[in-house]
């Protein structure tokens, strides 16, 4: 019998000012996608189980009795939907029926799928190895660090808030498990992201990587803490930016866009959940999974990835593609910056895609004529005629009269002022992460080795294959709590 899929409930949205949409990100074996849902399909679904299954035990949050919905009432709303369609997936009672498969578009997926977010035609085997640098600690362990709060969470493990125990120093670390990874044929991303951050000698927009080591079970990321939270966050909270606010944001990102370009590095998944802001307010971006290395000038790839959002149209196609996707990808968060959504969102993602092929940007009189020009000019469908589809590559966008009021050498210098500073109390302040990461308990088996014997289906040594030269000691000792 196949697992059974993963479900998440990421955050919520509000649509036309009034709707309350929650996103639900579905995971089935190497496949990814996401559905929104408001509260009232929940309910009806609910309905419907409660008559088709005897014993049906799940119960949904309440509903609101009077009143706009507050945030916290949402978040808690969340949490419980959330409870929810995890319990549809888990129960093969109800994950087979019709109405939950529609609901969570399981039937339109099958393990072939055109639509799978996440499959990289060059997908590792068992024998692959990954190698990943220098930089790893031999020695260091888990009990160095005091991990304090949860503040992010993803497909192979979580991100945490940590203080070095001996340097008094506040990182992020994300901790990912190895044989989720090993599983789902992802070593290939994962040593992706490693090379990138080890790239990353000297670009004031880009998040750093302090060290990295390795435990029998998982696999330790020591990154910098980013203190201002996700620019999401703020696009929530206020719709839409100014357009000097959102030039500003678009400089920095494409800045540190082009200096990967310059690595020979394709970026893929630009959007306002890997755009952090630090404590001044400028951009960092953060999360190179899907990152694709060795892409130097106009040399392709055809590797089907990124976030629906923002995929450009040849991604979708399936066609081969060079780094002009992350100028289309540009267009779509600045488009997303000045009007509230992305360009050609829509709750159905067929819908979305064939917009996204053959639709046109609504582009409104709130935005100047230069900033309109610019989103033309980057949401151009044939990518060779895309703006800085060319060999100058980001100096082509840099130059475009939108860009003009930026200092280029000050920006890179950060001697520009931020249009907004986040109100950041002190290093390990996270006032500015999800609520629903920072109120989880963080396990203490986050410092501790897991049982080898418990998983007998990949071998510690099959498993220690995978990331040759991570820095595993065998002899290490990981204590309980730690």
């Amino acid at each position: 019998m196949a697992a059974p899929p993963e479900v998440d409930i990421t955050d919520s949205e509000t649509w036309e000012g009034k709707y309350t949409m929650y996103k639900l990100v579905i995971r089935r074996g190497s496949q990814s996608w996401f559905v929104h849902r408001r509260y009232s399909e929940f309910h009806r679904l609910n309905e419907q189980l409660k008559k088709q299954v005897q014993t049906f035990q799940s119960k949904l949050p309440g509903k609101r009795m009077f009143g706009n919905m507050n945030p916290e009432f949402v978040r808690g709303r969340q949490h419980g939907l959330d409870e929810f369609a995890k319990t549809l997936v888990a129960d093969e009672r109800t994950r087979s029926l019709t109405v939950v498969q529609e609901f969570l578009q399981l039937s339109h997926r099958s393990s072939d799928s055109d639509e799978n977010l996440t499959d990289d035609s060059s997908s590792c085997t068992e024998d692959d190895a990954v190698f990943l640098g220098s930089s790893e600690r031999c020695h260091a362990r888990p009990s160095d660090f005091d991990f304090r709060r949860v503040i992010g969470k993803g497909s192979f493990g979580k991100v945490y808030l940590a203080h070095d125990r001996g340097q008094r120093t506040c990182f992020a670390i994300k901790v990912l498990q190895k044989r989720m990874i090993v599983n789902r044929n992802e070593t290939k991303h994962i040593m992706s992201e490693r090379n990138v951050l080890l790239k990353n000698l000297d670009h004031p927009f880009l998040v750093g990587l302090h060290y990295s080591f390795q435990t029998k079970d998982k696999l330790y990321f020591v990154l910098d803490y980013i203190s201002g939270g996700e620019l999401f966050f703020y696009l929530q909270k206020e719709q839409v930016f100014s357009e000097n606010r959102a030039r500003f944001y678009a400089a920095e990102a494409g800045s540190a866009v082009g200096y990967l370009h310059s690595r020979g590095i394709i970026y893929r998944d630009l959007k306002p959940e890997n755009m952090l802001l630090d404590k001044q307010g400028h951009i960092v971006l953060t999360d190179f999974g899907l990152c694709k290395e060795g892409l130097i000038g106009s040399t392709q790839t055809s590797t089907f990835c990124g976030t629906p959002e923002y995929m450009a149209p040849e991604v979708l196609l399936k066609l081969p593609y060079d780094r002009s996707v992350d100028w289309w990808c540009l267009g779509a968060v600045l488009y997303e910056m000045l009007y509230g959504l992305p360009p050609f969102y829509n709750r159905n993602t067929h819908e979305m895609y064939n917009s996204i092929l053959h639709g046109r940007p609504r582009l409104r009189s709130s935005a100047s004529a230069a900033a309109q020009q610019l989103l033309t000019a980057l949401l151009q469908k044939k990518s060779e005629a895309r703006l800085g589809s060319g060999p100058s590559d980001f100096d082509e966008i840099k130059a475009h009269p939108f860009f003009a009021p930026i200092h280029w050498e000050d920006l890179l210098r950060k001697r520009v002022t931020p249009p907004y500073v986040p109100v950041v109390s002190g290093d390990d302040d996270v006032r500015h992460f999800d609520p629903v990461f920072t109120r989880e308990p963080v396990s203490s088996s986050v410092g501790r080795c897991r049982d080898s014997r418990a998983d007998s289906t990949l071998s510690q040594l099959s498993l220690d294959r995978h990331f040759v030269g991570f820095s595993y000691d065998p002899g290490c000792e990981l204590h309980d709590g730690d």
